[in-house]
């Protein structure tokens, strides 16, 4: 009996937001250890394919699926773990070389003390959550959906 797909998506997601953490802590210690990065997304295995071929933090983001199935990496499943936290790092990559524009200085106070200020929502679906709440008890929903919002957190608040 296989595992239920949305919580392989859910494993898959956690693993990128994994790779993600694990890639910035590095990128501030300005060292990447290609070894925590595969344990991250829990391809720990390919580690030694990815040293016996010289893979560092220069080449990560330039490889390819053809690359992949270079260093031994068969499984459909794997690859695309890797070439979404790939993509991932050079979203990361692009961002930090580009920064946006500089935002505007805050206004001062107005006479009754009040201030006005840019305020940013961001509001996420969880795909397939109303099929999912159908197939599952709540109380099982319930840990589900408390552990994407874990991860949600970890991501966003950067721990």
């Amino acid at each position: 009996m296989g595992r239920d797909p949305a919580s392989l998506h859910l494993d898959s997601i956690h693993a990128v937001q994994q790779a993600l953490i694990a890639t910035r802590s590095a990128r501030r210690e300005n060292v990447m250890n290609i070894g925590a990065w595969l344990r991250s997304l829990r391809l720990e295995r390919y580690e030694q394919a990815f040293r016996d071929n010289d893979i560092d933090t220069e080449v990560l983001p330039s490889l390819t699926a053809e690359d992949l199935i270079g260093l031994g990496v068969t499984s459909i499943g794997h690859r695309r773990r890797m070439l979404d936290a790939i993509a991932a790092l050079r979203a990361g990559a692009l961002s930090e070389q580009a920064p946006g524009p500089t935002p505007a200085p805050p206004p001062e106070p107005g006479p009754s003390g009040a201030e006005r200020r840019q305020l940013t929502v961001m509001f996420c679906d969880l795909v397939g959550s109303t099929a999912l709440s159908s197939q599952l008890d709540p109380e099982d929903l319930r840990d589900v959906i408390g552990a994407y919002h874990k991860c949600v957190a970890e991501t966003v608040g950067g721990v």
